[in-house]
């Protein structure tokens, strides 16, 4: 269902059922990504993660088998579905925006509705060259109800987000890196090890400076710029006091590399 393995400051997170391409909707899967994100939050011997899926797809989002079941949404009353979205995949959309540790989609294969906006829930996204992804609910009669209608058009803007949510096209590796879906394209062999690099440029970063930057920035979406200002105020007051803060203004004077411990 999910993988959690970490190396170092590094930890991959993997979906993990390939043979059904990695469906995020249902419970054990939800439960399993909120578990692991409170898990990154609380370890601070993490400092970034990297999400991919097993296989050849990263997520086909939602399993519309099971949509479609006699005991699945289509059948039940609005107001049961309504709970079923906000008690279950509406939960991960929640969960990445609390999440402070940086988190880098390394999008192995297709990435779709659902499994598109897994994606866009990540810092930073990172395709193979088989990756394809697609806003694809209109295909099968759906809105984004996982939260895409705010995602996507903030990582893409609104024009592109409106074609890919209007169309369900499919948008190819290429296509994802020329409207900034995604910010490199690799070869398939080399998708994990691009990750890691990156993963490994934030690391060596003060943690507590990082997290509190991903929390600002996160936090600044829709806020008018006074409050972003003062949020900024305050957090650069506790960035002060940090020792990581006092070893790199010391290093500079000292012309030598720092050493951060994350106090």
């Amino acid at each position: 269902m999910l993988l959690y393995e970490q190396d170092g400051p590094v930890v991959t997170l993997t979906l993990n059922a390939p043979e059904r391409r990695n469906p995020i909707t249902d419970g054990e899967t939800i439960d399993a990504i909120v578990a692991a994100l409170d898990r990154l939050n609380r370890d601070m011997t993490v400092r970034v993660a990297i999400l991919t899926g097993a296989g050849s797809a990263f997520s086909s989002g939602g399993d519309v088998k099971k949509m479609a079941a006699p005991d699945g949404p289509a059948y039940m009353p609005a107001v049961a579905t309504r709970s079923w979205y906000l008690e279950g995949i509406q939960r991960i959309p929640v969960a990445f925006q609390q999440l402070e540790v940086p988190i880098i989609a390394a999008v192995n294969g297709p990435a779709i509705g659902a499994g598109n906006d897994l994606a866009c829930m990540c810092d930073i996204r990172i395709a193979a060259r088989s990756a394809r992804f697609a806003e694809s609910f209109v295909k099968v009669g759906l809105i984004p109800g996982d939260g895409g209608a705010w995602l996507l058009p903030r990582v893409v803007g609104q024009s592109r987000a409106r074609e890919m949510a209007f169309t369900g096209d499919i948008v190819d590796a290429e296509q994802a890196l020329a409207c900034g879906l995604v910010s490199q394209v690799v070869d398939d062999g080399d998708l994990l090890p691009a990750a890691r690099r990156l993963a490994d440029r934030i690391a060596v970063n003060p943690p507590h400076a990082v997290r509190m930057t991903k929390r600002l920035m996160n936090e600044a979406q829709g806020q008018p710029l006074a409050t972003v200002l003062q949020m900024s105020a305050a957090f650069q007051a506790i960035a002060h006091t940090t020792r990581d803060h006092l070893e790199a203004a010391t290093a500079f004077a000292e012309k030598r590399k720092p050493v951060f411990e994350g106090r």
